[in-house]
């Protein structure tokens, strides 16, 4: 993970997450990994990782269901 002091946590783990997204790792319809998972992934703590699904689901990269998880939905390009 890049050490940017200027930008938060949660926008560097986001970032990282967007980065998979694009090149292909993370595909259309791939389900993130829970909280937990993701936070340990990227050693950050579960509502770090919570806040970074926010900002994927900002950018409109990912979408969240109620009891099933997050998915891929991006980028669109």
């Amino acid at each position: 993970m890049s050490e940017d002091p200027f930008v938060y946590v949660y926008v560097r783990v986001a970032n990282e997450i967007e980065a998979q997204i694009r090149s292909g790792r993370l595909p259309h319809g791939a389900r993130l990994p829970n909280e937990r998972d993701l936070g340990a992934q990227h050693g950050v703590a579960p509502g770090t990782a919570r806040r970074a699904v926010k900002e994927l689901r900002e950018r409109g990269l990912v979408v969240t269901l109620p009891n099933k998880g997050s998915f891929v939905v991006g980028p669109e390009a």
